[in-house]
């Protein structure tokens, strides 16, 4: 097949896959390579320390593929149905993690793409690949036509918003290259960034990934700073603020797609009830879900912030179990959320767990609770 009769079979065989948006470019240096430098250079990657350790794998896609010479870059939608309202003792998740773990349902559907290519071009190398490479994959889209990168710093696409997962084809076959994006739509909009419930933004197109809560609820392995703890709210998860609030997402429809449709009970977890889990527990329960990522030393960190939050009566007791944990994540942020309520029963946990406390990091922020760390008024579910 000529180059360009393959390139149209590929993007013929890829909506086949499920992908919603496909566009090819040439294997290049990404355009924002130098403002990833200077992103890393400012630490707003915080402790996502691989970003900076494979800095020189992001200068070309070669680091990638070996002779690679074409990219098919791809979009697989996944936003399902509207999430219910949060109830007190339940904490809200990012759509993405809904269903089954995307990595899983995307590469399949990359691997058969692959599959299809060789079956064309027997002699052709391919690899995909789904957020897990030393790839901008976002500039190659960009490159590749599929959107601009917004002010909230993601992929915008005029028909399909952001409700989407990036993935690549790379291949050392000559493709028909589309032409680049050519228009910024976002204008004066400034919706994502007045939405940030942590200010995470700096300016526009550029977020400081230490203050925003997918990082603090996914990546960050250390408690959650103390300044940031309220303004997370009730997300347990992730978190779509700037996604919801985009013009762009207005318009998109559920995409059908199974695999991402919410499984019982995970639009809202109920945050009581994780405290309940030991590691076997959780594991059999989130092992190949995206909730796996924190593991459950992280998920239980950030339920007990959400509690501190919302201070139900019911979250005492959870966060009583979480306080004897024996990971001391676990009980230096269950500390912090006991010393927001207004409850007796609370304080004399605190005060019982202070005298056989050996962390000095926990022990601090059981001191601080002691002290009053509590939001001003306590919630009318917290009283008894």
């Amino acid at each position: 097949m000529d180059k360009a009769d393959l390139t149209a079979a590929l993007k013929t065989e890829s909506q086949r896959q499920g992908f919603d948006l496909a566009g090819v470019c040439p294997a290049a240096a990404p355009p924002g390579l130098d403002r990833f430098g200077q992103w890393l250079a400012a630490d707003y990657a915080g402790t996502m320390d691989y970003l900076a350790n494979r800095k020189a794998a992001y200068r070309h896609p070669r680091s990638v593929l070996d002779g690679v010479r074409s990219l098919l870059v791809l979009a697989f939608p996944y936003r399902t149905v509207e999430p219910d309202a949060s109830q007190p003792t339940q904490g809200r998740v990012s759509r993405y993690a809904w269903g089954q773990d995307y990595h899983d349902v995307v590469r399949e559907r990359l691997r058969g793409l692959g599959e299809f290519l060789a079956a064309r071009s027997p002699e052709a190398l391919w690899r995909g690949v789904v957020d897990t490479a030393p790839l901008l994959e976002r500039e190659f889209a960009q490159l590749a036509g599929l959107g601009w990168i917004g002010k909230n710093t993601l992929l915008l696409n005029q028909r399909s918003g952001s409700w989407f997962f990036l993935a690549a084809l790379l291949t050392d076959a000559e493709l028909d290259y589309d032409q680049p994006h050519p228009t910024d739509h976002c204008g004066t909009c400034r919706a994502c960034l007045d939405a940030c419930p942590t200010e995470a933004f700096v300016e526009p197109y550029v977020l400081d990934a230490r203050r925003c809560i997918s990082y603090l609820t996914i990546e960050l392995r250390e408690q959650i700073p103390r300044d940031l703890r309220t303004a997370m709210g009730d997300w347990l998860f992730g978190c779509d603020v700037c996604q919801d609030v985009c013009p762009w997402n207005h318009r998109v429809g559920p995409c059908g797609e199974e695999a991402f449709e919410p499984r019982a009970g995970t639009t809202n977890l109920d945050l009581v009830g994780l405290f309940a889990l030991d590691e076997l527990a959780f594991r059999q329960r989130f092992r190949h879900t995206p909730l796996w990522r924190p593991r459950r030393r992280g998920l239980l960190r950030n339920a007990a912030i959400v509690l501190g939050n919302q201070r139900p009566v019911e979250g005492i007791e959870a966060l009583e179990r979480g306080l004897r944990d024996d990971e001391s994540l676990v009980r230096g942020a269950c500390a912090w959320a006991l010393g927001r309520y207004d409850s007796a029963t609370a304080r004399a946990a605190l005060v019982a767990r202070s005298k056989v406390e050996s962390d000095p990091g926990v022990r601090a922020e059981i001191e601080l609770a002691l002290a009053g760390n509590r939001a001003t008024g306590p919630s009318p579910s917290s009283r008894q």
